[in-house]
């Protein structure tokens, strides 16, 4: 009995070696692809182009179409939410500064960027793969999905920028705050009359 147990996971080990390969070159890219985030981000369009390229050839798989908008949506309200929210959690942690005289604190997002950018690229990666399996193409309605999706983004959206009025955070920073200072007098020092 021992010696099958033995062949089985030696049968086994070259497997699982190469999968554990493959999975390593995979996150190697994925770390290397980190700081372009433009390059990453046009990527992502063009598969969501392929996606509905896709959807719009075979006139079906509206359900998937609308799972996923859900499930975008629910990944926009993460990216755009802090990761304290100070209307839950008043807590002695990192907050959002509530008047001018606070410390600056930086925004913290609960679904930072990368793993925004992940989780949308593999929605629509896993979306497109769904679409060449006809039992998830169910008969649906599509306009009444639709309007029903651009219902819950408008409805959903308008509490998210409530919210953000309400603690007056922005989730995007456009670069490092300039102050108009006093300007330097260097050309009136060198132009002396001794």
């Amino acid at each position: 009995m021992e010696g099958v147990g033995a062949e089985g996971a030696s049968v086994a080990s070259p497997v699982a070696q190469w999968g554990h390969d493959v999975w390593r070159m995979y996150q190697y890219y994925l770390d290397k692809s980190t700081p372009h985030t433009v390059y990453r981000w046009i990527g992502t369009l063009v598969a969501v182009a392929i996606y509905c390229l896709r959807v719009c050839y075979v006139q079906g798989f509206y359900i998937i179409a609308y799972g996923l908008g859900i499930y975008i949506l629910n990944l926009l309200i993460g990216f755009l939410s802090p990761l304290v929210d100070p209307e839950i959690d008043p807590s002695d942690g990192p907050s959002l500064p509530t008047k001018g005289s606070d410390e600056f604190k930086p925004f913290i997002r609960r679904l930072p960027e990368f793993k925004f950018w992940y989780s949308f690229t593999k929605a629509f990666v896993i979306a497109f793969v769904m679409t060449f399996f006809s039992m998830f193409d169910v008969p649906v309605f599509w306009p009444i999905l639709l309007c029903y999706w651009i219902v819950l983004f408008v409805l959903t959206m308008r509490r998210q920028i409530a919210h953000m009025i309400k603690y007056k955070y922005i989730p995007f920073s456009l670069g490092k705050q300039k102050y108009g200072g006093k300007k330097s007098s260097a050309s009136s020092s060198g132009s002396r009359g001794d």
